[in-house]
């Protein structure tokens, strides 16, 4: 999950039983997060992002999937993303699709489509393995 804000630790003197510790959460501002993901990303970034993990499953990124993932976007939107991708694990990357999805306000039609190019990418090496089945619910629950 996306961490929002971190705690920290504030020693409260109480006279009467001495020390204390509580736990604080600082302000925070959700409309600059938005903001943020929202110039980090459009649909279409997206939805390459998406496709690069979806490919990257079963831990090989065949030719053939990168080819069909390049062949949806433009070379410099491509190469923007794919370094960005590189950099996440699993993990986070799932955090930031759930992020992403949740303020980009996709149509039933949009996710659709999303969910078809996905079994695409999948079907490209012309074998479906347990990790890329797995991917794909986990990716069922967020978009759906």
């Amino acid at each position: 999950m996306f961490v929002l804000a971190q705690l920290k630790t504030e020693i409260i003197i109480d006279s009467l039983r001495g020390f204390r510790l509580c736990l604080t959460k600082p302000k925070f501002n959700f409309y600059h997060l938005k903001e943020k993901i929202m110039k980090q990303w459009s649909k279409s970034e997206l939805k390459i992002y998406i496709l690069l993990l979806c490919a990257k499953a079963d831990k090989v990124e065949d030719k053939e999937e990168l080819t069909l993932i390049k062949s949806k976007t433009s070379a410099e939107t491509f190469d923007k993303i794919y370094k960005e991708f590189c950099r996440h694990d699993e993990d986070e990357s799932l955090e930031k699709i759930q992020d992403a999805i949740a303020y980009l306000d996709y149509s039933n039609q949009e996710l659709a489509t999303l969910k078809m190019e996905i079994q695409q990418v999948f079907a490209t090496d012309s074998k479906v393995v347990m990790k890329e089945r797995n991917l794909g619910w986990i990716l069922d629950n967020i978009l759906y």
